[in-house]
C-alpha cells in the first residue's frame, strides 16, 4: 500500500508552484483586473472567458461551470491524476523531496500509474536519442540530413533512433526497475512468444510530448525496406495517450501561439520541424489521426479564441489533402478564430518547400490568404459546370448548406454573397435569401433557438448574469448537503443585498485586513442568501477572518476544509477570486459593505418586532410587551447610528 505523503510536504509543494505557472502551461492567461487572471475554461467549451485565477491566493475558479479549486486541483481534475500522483509530479517541478508516512516510500511500487508510465517514457525518449548516435542509426541520420535537419535540430526536438533488435529498450527499462506490466501498458513494448518486446524497432523516433511537456507517445518513421509496417508508426491508444488529445510540437509552439494569437496546423512531424526551424515557431501537427474537436479545444484555450486570433492549415493540393481540408472545414465553426488554408506551389508540404526555396519560402506560405469556406466552397463548386443554368443551380444547392452553417450572421451573409460571385449568380440577393432559408430551415430541424455569434458565451454564468432558474437550491448549502452536481447557487444580484453581502464576504476572503475585527462579530443570519449563510459559516469555522491578516494561502485553504460539501467549497473559491466592484478597495469602501449588510440586518430585524407588537395588542403580559418595546427602541436608535455615522457605529 503507497505511503501517505507528510502534510508538510503537501504544504510546502502547493506553496512552491505558482497556480499561474502551472495553469499557463494549458492555456492562455491575460490580465482580468485586480491581480486576477482570466483565460477560456479548459474544462468546458465557452467562447470567452469565465476561467479566473488568482496567483495571490493559489486558487482558480470558472464562473461557468464552477470549477474551483488550488494547484493540486488543477492538475488532478485537467490531467486526470490522484491526488499522490499531483502531489509527486508538482514536486518533481519544484524540486522537492517527498517523505512517506505509514511504512516508509518505495519508489518502484508506490508511485501512481500514470507517474509510472510518464517515467517510462521519459528514459525511453532518452534511450532513443542516444542511441540516433551509433552506427546503426546511419540511415536515420541521413534520413534527416536529407530534409535539411542536422544534429542541433535533432537534438531540439528530441529525435531519436530505435534499435532493430526485438528487446534492447524493453531489456533496459526493464534494467531500471520497470514491470512486463507496465511496459505492456505504456505501449513501449508488446507481446512477444517469449515475453515482452520492443514495439519501434529500427525506426527513427519523434517523441510527443503533451502541452505540459512530458512525454506520452512516439511516432516512428520506417526506414528500410524490409520493414513491412507502416510508414508512420504511433504509440497506440494508453493510459496516457490519446491520438485525438495530443498536437505534436505544442510543448515548443505554446508560448509563440499565445503571444502572437495564430497557430499553423501541417501534417507531419518534419513540417513541423521545418516550420519551426524556418521561423514559424507556431506549427503543430496532428498524431496519426484527423485534425477534430478536442484539438480544437486545445488550441482554442491558446489562443484565447476570438476574432483576431488566426489558424493557418496547410494541406497538401492532392486529393487527400483537399479531403482533409473539408474535414477540417467540418469543425471551422467551432472557432472564433479566422481559419485560413494554405497549400504551396507544386503541391510541396513544408519540409519540401524550405528544401528547395528557403526558409523565406515557408514564411510566406503560412502568411492568411485563402479563407478556409472560400477553399471548401471552391472544392465544391468546381465539380460543376458553372456554364450552365442548371450547373449553378446544382452547385448552389450543395454549396448553401455549408455557407448557412455559419453562425455569424454578418459574416454568413457576406459570404453569401461571395457565394454568389464564384457562381456567377447576378441576383446576389436570391443567394442571400437561399441561404438565410437554409439557416432557418437547419435551426428548426434541430430544435434549437438563434444561433450565436463567435463572441457569444457558451453556457458560461457570470455573477451578474446567474439568477435562480435551474441553480442549486437552498438546500444545498445546509450542513449535512452532499452538495449538488449544478451550476450555481439560487442567488439573484440585482438584489441590493446579494449583491452586498456577496462584496462582503470577497472582502473578508481576499482582504481580511479591511474588514477584521467587525466582520468575524456578523452572525449567519445577517446574510439572507443561504450560499453566503454557508460561507460565513465556513470562515467561522476556519478561526475568522482575523486568520487571514497572516497567510492569504493558508487561510483560503483552511476556510475550503471547512466547507461542509462541495457546492460551498466552489462558492469559497469563486468568492475569492472574483474581481470587487468597486473602483477602490479600501476602507471606506469595506465599511460601506459592512454597515450595508448591518443595517439590512437591523432594519429586517425591526420588521420582526414590530409585527411581533402588533400581534402582541394590548393583550400581553406588561413584562413582556416591555421587553419587545424596549428591543425595538434599541434596534432603532442602532438603525439610526449607523445611517448617521456609518462604520464608526459598528
Amino acid at each position: 500500500m503507497a505511503g501517505r505523503i507528510n502534510d508538510d510536504d503537501v504544504k510546502a509543494v502547493r506553496d512552491a508552484v505558482p497556480i499561474d505557472a502551472v495553469v499557463s502551461d494549458y492555456l492562455q492567461l491575460r490580465s482580468a483586473g485586480g491581480g486576477n487572471l482570466k483565460g477560456l475554461c479548459p474544462f468546458h467549451d465557452e467562447k470567452s472567458p469565465s476561467f479566473q485565477v488568482s496567483p495571490g491566493k493559489g486558487l482558480f475558479h470558472c464562473f461557468g461551470c464552477q470549477e474551483g479549486g488550488d494547484t493540486i486541483a488543477f492538475v488532478m481534475k485537467i490531467d486526470h491524476l490522484s491526488f499522490s500522483e499531483t502531489v509527486e509530479r508538482l514536486a518533481a517541478r519544484a524540486g522537492i523531496t517527498l517523505r512517506y508516512e505509514e511504512g516508509g516510500y518505495n519508489p518502484a511500487s508506490q508511485r501512481g500509474e500514470r507517474t509510472r508510465l510518464v517515467e517510462a517514457h521519459k528514459i525511453a525518449a532518452q534511450f532513443y536519442a542516444e542511441q540516433l548516435g551509433g552506427p546503426e542509426a546511419e540511415i536515420g541520420r541521413t534520413f534527416l540530413a536529407e530534409r535539411g535537419f542536422d544534429q542541433a535540430a535533432a537534438e531540439h526536438f528530441g529525435v531519436g533512433y530505435s534499435p532493430a533488435g526485438w528487446d534492447h529498450l524493453t531489456r533496459y527499462l526493464r534494467g531500471r526497475g520497470f514491470t512486463d506490466k507496465e511496459l505492456l501498458l505504456s505501449g513501449l513494448s508488446q507481446d512477444g512468444r517469449r515475453g515482452p518486446i520492443d514495439r519501434f524497432r529500427g525506426r527513427l523516433m519523434w517523441p510527443i510530448r503533451d502541452i505540459s511537456g512530458e512525454v506520452v507517445g512516439f511516432g516512428a518513421r520506417k526506414l528500410r525496406e524490409d520493414d513491412n509496417g507502416p510508414k508512420y508508426l504511433n504509440t497506440p491508444e494508453t493510459p496516457i495517450y490519446k491520438k485525438s488529445q495530443v498536437l505534436y510540437g505544442v510543448d515548443l509552439a505554446k508560448k509563440d501561439i499565445a503571444k502572437s494569437s495564430r497557430a499553423v496546423v501541417v501534417e507531419g512531424y518534419t513540417d513541423v520541424m521545418a516550420c519551426h526551424l524556418a521561423g514559424v515557431t507556431t506549427a503543430i501537427a496532428t498524431c496519426g489521426t484527423a485534425f477534430g474537436g478536442e484539438h480544437i479545444k486545445i488550441l482554442r484555450r491558446l489562443l484565447m479564441d476570438n476574432g483576431s486570433a488566426r489558424v493557418i492549415f496547410t494541406f497538401d493540393g492532392d486529393a487527400a489533402g483537399q479531403k482533409a481540408a473539408l474535414r477540417a472545414f467540418e469543425d471551422d465553426q467551432k472557432f472564433a478564430a479566422e481559419t485560413y488554408i494554405a497549400i504551396a506551389p507544386d503541391n510541396m508540404d513544408p519540409c519540401d518547400l524550405r528544401l528547395a526555396k528557403g526558409d523565406e519560402a515557408v514564411q510566406d506560405l503560412v502568411e492568411p490568404r485563402t479563407p478556409l469556406f472560400e477553399f471548401a466552397i471552391r472544392q465544391i463548386v468546381s465539380r460543376y459546370d458553372l456554364e450552365t443554368p442548371a450547373g449553378r443551380a446544382a452547385a448552389l444547392d450543395e454549396a448553401a448548406p455549408i455557407v448557412a452553417r455559419i453562425k455569424n450572421g454578418a459574416s454568413q451573409h457576406e459570404v453569401a454573397v461571395q457565394l454568389a460571385g464564384i457562381l456567377g449568380i447576378l441576383d446576389t440577393q436570391f443567394v442571400v435569401a437561399r441561404v438565410a432559408r437554409v439557416a432557418r430551415w437547419a435551426r428548426d430541424r434541430g430544435g434549437r433557438g438563434p444561433a450565436q455569434g463567435p463572441g457569444a458565451r457558451s453556457g458560461a454564468q457570470t455573477p451578474e448574469n446567474r439568477s435562480q432558474p435551474g441553480a442549486a437550491g437552498p438546500g444545498a448549502y445546509g450542513p449535512g448537503s452532499a452538495g449538488p452536481a449544478v451550476s450555481g447557487p439560487a442567488l439573484n444580484l440585482r438584489s441590493p443585498a446579494h449583491r452586498t453581502e456577496r462584496e462582503l464576504l470577497k472582502l473578508a476572503l481576499q482582504r481580511p485586513e479591511l474588514v477584521s475585527p467587525a466582520f468575524d462579530a456578523y452572525g449567519e443570519d445577517e446574510f439572507t442568501a443561504p450560499p453566503y449563510a454557508a460561507v460565513r459559516r465556513a470562515i467561522a469555522e476556519a478561526g475568522g477572518a482575523e486568520q487571514g491578516l497572516a497567510s492569504a494561502p493558508e487561510y483560503l485553504a483552511r476556510v475550503r476544509e471547512a466547507a461542509p460539501n462541495d457546492a460551498v467549497r466552489a462558492m469559497v473559491t469563486e468568492l475569492a477570486v472574483e474581481v470587487f466592484h468597486g473602483k477602490s478597495i479600501d476602507e471606506i469602501y469595506a465599511g460601506e459593505q459592512l454597515v450595508q449588510v448591518r443595517l439590512r440586518a437591523v432594519d429586517r430585524r425591526v420588521r420582526e418586532v414590530t409585527g411581533t407588537l402588533t400581534r402582541l395588542g394590548t393583550q400581553a403580559a406588561p413584562d413582556h410587551l416591555a421587553a419587545v418595546q424596549n428591543e425595538l427602541w434599541v434596534l432603532q436608535q442602532y438603525g439610526q447610528s449607523l445611517r448617521a455615522q456609518g462604520a464608526a457605529a459598528l
